[in-house]
Protein backbone atom coordinates (compact mmCIF):
# COMPACT_ATOMS: atom_id res chain seq x y z
CA UNK A 1 0.00 0.00 0.00
CA UNK A 2 1.35 3.39 -1.01
CA UNK A 3 1.88 5.83 1.82
CA UNK A 4 -0.08 9.00 0.98
CA UNK A 5 2.76 11.24 2.15
CA UNK A 6 5.29 9.34 0.03
CA UNK A 7 3.07 9.72 -3.01
CA UNK A 8 2.56 13.45 -2.38
CA UNK A 9 6.24 14.23 -1.86
CA UNK A 10 7.33 12.14 -4.85
CA UNK A 11 4.89 14.16 -6.96
CA UNK A 12 6.71 17.26 -5.72
CA UNK A 13 10.05 15.72 -6.73
CA UNK A 14 8.58 14.99 -10.18
CA UNK A 15 7.67 18.68 -10.50
CA UNK A 16 11.35 19.44 -9.96
CA UNK A 17 12.34 16.84 -12.56
CA UNK A 18 10.10 18.61 -15.08
CA UNK A 19 12.01 21.85 -14.40
CA UNK A 20 15.23 20.04 -15.32
CA UNK A 21 13.60 18.74 -18.49
CA UNK A 22 12.66 22.28 -19.53
CA UNK A 23 16.34 23.31 -19.49
CA UNK A 24 17.54 20.14 -21.26
CA UNK A 25 18.97 18.49 -18.15
CA UNK A 26 18.56 14.86 -17.18
CA UNK A 27 15.13 15.08 -15.52
CA UNK A 28 15.79 14.18 -11.90
CA UNK A 29 14.12 16.05 -9.06
CA UNK A 30 14.45 15.95 -5.29
CA UNK A 31 12.76 17.36 -2.21
CA UNK A 32 13.84 17.21 1.41
CA UNK A 33 11.08 16.98 3.98
CA UNK A 34 11.17 17.79 7.68
CA UNK A 35 8.12 17.11 9.82
CA UNK A 36 5.91 16.77 6.73
CA UNK A 37 7.02 20.15 5.35
CA UNK A 38 9.25 20.67 2.34
CA UNK A 39 12.56 22.14 3.49
CA UNK A 40 14.18 22.29 0.04
CA UNK A 41 13.57 21.49 -3.62
CA UNK A 42 16.06 20.96 -6.42
CA UNK A 43 16.66 19.43 -9.84
CA UNK A 44 19.66 18.40 -11.90
CA UNK A 45 21.72 21.30 -13.25
CA UNK A 46 24.99 19.63 -14.28
CA UNK A 47 24.95 21.01 -17.82
CA UNK A 48 23.64 24.45 -16.87
CA UNK A 49 26.30 24.93 -14.20
CA UNK A 50 29.09 22.94 -15.89
CA UNK A 51 29.32 20.99 -12.66
CA UNK A 52 29.23 17.18 -12.54
CA UNK A 53 28.23 17.36 -8.85
CA UNK A 54 25.13 19.48 -9.51
CA UNK A 55 22.76 16.55 -9.02
CA UNK A 56 19.29 17.17 -7.64
CA UNK A 57 20.12 15.41 -4.37
CA UNK A 58 23.30 17.43 -3.75
CA UNK A 59 21.53 20.71 -4.49
CA UNK A 60 18.61 19.79 -2.23
CA UNK A 61 20.98 18.81 0.58
CA UNK A 62 22.93 22.06 0.25
CA UNK A 63 19.75 24.15 0.32
CA UNK A 64 18.31 22.26 3.30
CA UNK A 65 21.56 22.61 5.25
CA UNK A 66 21.60 26.35 4.56
CA UNK A 67 17.97 26.60 5.64
CA UNK A 68 18.70 24.75 8.86
CA UNK A 69 22.10 26.40 9.35
CA UNK A 70 23.48 22.95 10.05
CA UNK A 71 25.38 20.40 8.01
CA UNK A 72 23.27 17.64 9.53
CA UNK A 73 19.74 16.91 8.41
CA UNK A 74 18.66 14.70 11.30
CA UNK A 75 15.03 13.65 11.06
CA UNK A 76 14.68 14.61 7.38
CA UNK A 77 13.49 12.53 4.46
CA UNK A 78 14.87 12.82 0.92
CA UNK A 79 12.54 12.07 -1.98
CA UNK A 80 14.23 11.69 -5.35
CA UNK A 81 12.85 10.48 -8.66
CA UNK A 82 15.85 8.29 -9.53
CA UNK A 83 18.01 5.96 -7.45
CA UNK A 84 20.92 8.11 -6.25
CA UNK A 85 24.41 7.60 -7.64
CA UNK A 86 27.30 6.64 -5.31
CA UNK A 87 28.29 10.31 -4.84
CA UNK A 88 24.78 11.26 -3.78
CA UNK A 89 24.38 8.24 -1.51
CA UNK A 90 27.58 9.32 0.23
CA UNK A 91 26.18 12.82 0.72
CA UNK A 92 22.92 11.37 2.08
CA UNK A 93 24.84 9.34 4.67
CA UNK A 94 27.12 12.27 5.61
CA UNK A 95 24.17 14.63 6.04
CA UNK A 96 22.45 12.14 8.37
CA UNK A 97 19.20 12.09 6.42
CA UNK A 98 16.82 9.72 8.21
CA UNK A 99 15.01 8.26 5.22
CA UNK A 100 15.70 7.94 1.50
CA UNK A 101 12.70 7.42 -0.78
CA UNK A 102 13.30 7.05 -4.50
CA UNK A 103 11.27 6.26 -7.57
CA UNK A 104 12.96 4.54 -10.50
CA UNK A 105 16.01 2.31 -10.21
CA UNK A 106 19.14 3.38 -12.12
CA UNK A 107 20.68 0.24 -13.63
CA UNK A 108 23.62 2.20 -15.07
CA UNK A 109 24.43 4.53 -12.20
CA UNK A 110 22.52 3.62 -9.05
CA UNK A 111 24.53 3.63 -5.86
CA UNK A 112 21.97 2.09 -3.52
CA UNK A 113 21.42 -1.35 -5.09
CA UNK A 114 21.90 -1.20 -8.87
CA UNK A 115 25.58 -0.84 -9.85
CA UNK A 116 26.88 -1.05 -6.31
CA UNK A 117 25.31 -1.93 -3.02
CA UNK A 118 26.34 0.82 -0.66
CA UNK A 119 27.71 -0.72 2.57
CA UNK A 120 25.18 0.99 4.85
CA UNK A 121 25.75 -1.60 7.57
CA UNK A 122 29.40 -0.46 7.85
CA UNK A 123 28.66 3.25 8.30
CA UNK A 124 28.05 5.00 11.59
CA UNK A 125 24.73 6.34 10.28
CA UNK A 126 21.93 4.05 9.18
CA UNK A 127 18.98 5.24 7.14
CA UNK A 128 15.69 3.78 6.08
CA UNK A 129 15.34 3.22 2.35
CA UNK A 130 12.17 2.85 0.33
CA UNK A 131 12.44 2.27 -3.41
CA UNK A 132 9.93 2.07 -6.22
CA UNK A 133 7.64 4.91 -5.13
CA UNK A 134 5.87 6.04 -8.30
CA UNK A 135 8.60 4.18 -10.21
CA UNK A 136 6.63 4.05 -13.45
CA UNK A 137 6.03 7.82 -13.58
CA UNK A 138 9.60 8.57 -12.52
CA UNK A 139 11.05 6.21 -15.10
CA UNK A 140 8.78 7.45 -17.89
CA UNK A 141 10.13 11.02 -17.82
CA UNK A 142 13.71 9.71 -17.97
CA UNK A 143 13.03 7.24 -20.78
CA UNK A 144 11.32 9.96 -22.79
CA UNK A 145 14.27 12.33 -22.29
CA UNK A 146 16.87 9.79 -23.40
CA UNK A 147 14.75 8.59 -26.31
CA UNK A 148 14.62 12.18 -27.62
CA UNK A 149 18.44 12.29 -27.54
CA UNK A 150 18.92 9.22 -29.75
Amino acid sequence: MMDKNDHYFMKQALKEARKALKINEVPVGAVIVSEKNILSRAYNQCRALNDPTAHAEIAAIRKACQERRNYRLDGCDLYVTLEPCPMCVGAVVLSRIKRLVYGAPDPKGGGVYSIIEFPFERTNHHLDIKSGVMAEECGKILKSFFKSKR
